[in-house]
């Protein structure tokens, strides 16, 4: 079977538009993708060229495919489950900095270069007062993007129309501003001088973002079928769920370079990217936080298997719909829609998330996701969410650490789970709920001021720990 390449398969060049930093899972589902998609069906016309940003890995199986993989799409579209698959052939060439630096800088000198691109993980966008201008290459991320872009604004003699947009993935907050403001500092540190810096503000835009796709990437266990289906070897392959999000804040220039809505792509450009940010962490994170404990204790052990429960779906999606997205700000229709999104995302029969999992650090988990829709619940209703308050009540016996008489294996810092098991040790059901809602040190507030929180916590837990959560939750729900 003949393997996946150009002169296999024939398939279009494009110009080298985009410099992409990373060559992993994510951005080949995420950004490649969208590129892939924004070239067949808007002429945007652009290739990518990725570099290798760390000297591990190697970037010799993307060039001896010429950039070509194959995407399988999985999941709920339009309300069915459904798989489907594309080549994606957006990316021309890759580079290795390390072995190939000469190569790399020469990619400044490209006329019609106009994107940067990057997923460098949570670490990458990091100074390193070590790197200097002649290393070959830098070792950090961003001091290789300064070398680069010095090399442009030599190059192009600091023409304006050289400068380019900067979209970077990684997982922090304010990605753009942090990985700009490391940019200017390594412009002091090489003594660029000050005409260099100004050519990196006024000209180059660095856009923070927020990015939303799981991608579990290469289908080994699946490679072989995979294989007959296509009719061709890939040893690129990934797959992805159908849902994606990509939250640019930006100018509004920027969106007029980028045709993402003609293509019906979910970007949203915008001034201000909180809100998002904040609807994500409420209601996508939040509620993976606020089912963990419910339908753990429940005898549930899947997301999927949750959501597809009569009880414990009602529950968390009447959660989603009545207690958290009336917290949030952004337009009715449009919260509902992502809470929606999240439900399906919830159900894809492609991912199974573990709900033990992702109970991982849940208490503070818990702070940062579902304790902020309680405390603005509180604050516009001025009655408290009975169904955020269920979960918490269960999240403290889920710190009991037993299950249908079978011991939970609790992962959490040292503090916390010192804390639970002195508690727990006591049996006192009304202490060990008015100890947990009064540290300070977990929620950053004592919960006892609201009124009426600790006796609903207490009755809650008193119902979970005594009858089971299978009958506490059915009760709960034909209140």
């Amino acid at each position: 079977m003949d393997p996946l390449n150009r002169s296999t398969t024939s398939i279009k060049r494009y110009p080298e538009r985009v410099l992409q930093f990373g060559d992993g899972n994510f951005l080949r589902a995420f950004a490649n993708w969208m590129i892939n998609e924004m070239n067949h069906k808007a002429n945007f016309d652009s290739g990518v060229v990725v570099v290798k940003p760390r000297e591990k890995g190697s970037i010799e199986t993307l060039n001896n495919q010429d950039g070509l993989y194959t995407l399988y799409l999985n999941g709920i579209k339009n309300g069915k489950v459904t798989s489907e698959h594309t080549i994606i052939d957006c990316i021309q060439r890759g580079i290795n900095p390390y072995k190939n630096h000469e190569d790399y800088l020469a990619i400044a000198k490209i006329t019609g270069l106009r994107f940067v691109i990057s997923n460098t993980t949570e670490a990458g966008i990091t100074y390193n007062a070590d790197d200097e201008l002649n290393d070959t290459p830098q070792s950090s991320f961003p001091g290789k993007l300064a070398a680069l872009l010095y090399k442009r604004f030599q190059f192009f003699k600091g023409a304006s129309d050289k400068g380019l947009i900067i979209l970077p993935c990684e997982l922090i907050d304010r990605n753009g501003d942090v990985l700009k403001k490391i940019i200017l500092q390594y412009a002091q540190d090489w003594n660029l001088g000050d005409a260099f810096a100004k050519w990196v503000n006024n000209y180059n835009i660095f856009c923070n973002t927020l990015v939303d796709r799981i991608v579990p990437g290469f289908p080994k266990e699946k490679i072989d079928s995979i294989t007959k289906t296509l009719g061709y070897r890939d040893n690129l392959v990934v797959e992805s769920e159908q849902f994606h999000l990509w939250v640019i804040e930006t100018l509004e220039s920027v969106k007029q370079e980028i045709p993402a809505e003609f293509c019906g792509l979910n970007v949203i450009f915008t001034n201000n990217m909180e809100p998002y940010r904040t609807r994500k962490v409420r209601i996508l994170n939040g509620a993976h936080t606020v089912l963990v404990p419910v339908g753990y204790l429940y005898g549930i052990d899947k997301v999927r298997e949750s959501i597809e429960d009569v009880v414990v779906g009602r529950y968390l999606t009447e959660t989603i719909f009545n207690e958290i997205c009336p917290t949030l700000d952004l337009p009715h229709e449009e919260l509902n829609r992502f809470a929606n999104d999240v439900l399906d995302r919830f159900k894809n029969p492609y991912l199974e998330h573990e709900l033990i999992s992702i109970s991982l650090n849940s208490i503070s988990k818990f702070k940062i996701r579902a304790l902020p829709s309680i405390l603005e619940y509180i604050n516009r209703n001025n009655r408290l969410p009975q169904r955020l308050l269920f979960s918490l009540a269960a999240l403290i016996a889920f710190y009991r650490g037993e299950r249908s008489g079978e011991k939970i294996l609790l992962k959490d810092s040292q503090v916390v789970l010192d804390f639970f098991y002195e508690q727990w040790a006591t049996n006192d059901i009304a202490a060990i709920a008015k100890t947990t809602l009064q540290n300070i040190g977990f929620w950053g507030v004592d919960l006892t001021q609201f009124d009426g929180l600790l006796e609903t916590t207490i009755v809650n837990l008193e119902v979970i720990v005594s009858k089971g959560m299978k009958t506490a939750l059915e009760n709960f729900m034909n209140k």
